[in-house]
């Protein structure tokens, strides 16, 4: 569920950043919203080989990896520069965090009887209104963060909410090795 619920404030931080980002970098709102469909390109076309990998090298390697991927270029969304360099961006964390949802649920089919299936992914899907509620509570200070060590608001957004699906990953790659 913690995993999730990052991956969905990196949902959420991508609009709280729209402001002072476009601003930034002078980008339209179309530039801004194509950005949507640039990121689940990626994530559609790399979804399926993602879990064909997940099965070879095994869910705590694989849903490691995944994490610590979206969240190296997730942070690197701060450095951005112009509309290529955010389309590019975009299309790799898309190919980053595809095959993590449905890893997961593919990983509980394994682990869990049927009749807790229905339970843990209830919990699991609660990470979704979790991450818009406390997204914006986090969100907001880090975007007054502008000027601080030459970087803008944004960029920290991007930077620090990166750190922990950086660091969860590491944590799960080691911490659940046989």
């Amino acid at each position: 569920m913690l995993g999730y619920f990052i991956a969905f404030m990196d949902c959420v931080n991508i609009g709280f950043a729209a402001v002072q980002m476009n601003a930034s970098l002078g980008f339209t709102s179309a530039v801004y919203r194509v950005r949507a469909g640039i990121f689940f390109i990626g994530y559609f076309l790399f979804e399926v080989p993602s879990n064909l990998a997940m099965h070879r090298f095994g869910a705590r390697v694989w849903i490691a990896r995944i994490m610590i991927t979206w969240g190296l270029i997730s942070g690197l969304t701060a450095f951005v520069t112009g509309e290529y360099s955010f389309f590019t961006i975009r299309f790799l964390l898309g190919m980053a965090e595809a095959g993590f949802f449905p890893g997961v649920v593919y990983y509980f089919s394994y682990w869990l009887p049927a009749k807790n299936r229905a339970k843990v992914l209830s919990v699991f899907y609660l990470a979704v209104p979790f991450a818009v509620v406390f997204g914006s509570l986090i969100s907001a200070p880090l975007l007054m963060m502008h000027g601080i060590g030459g970087l803008e608001g944004w960029q920290w957004l991007f930077i620090i909410e990166a750190l922990p699906v950086v660091i969860l990953g590491i944590y799960l790659f080691f911490r659940y090795k046989k």
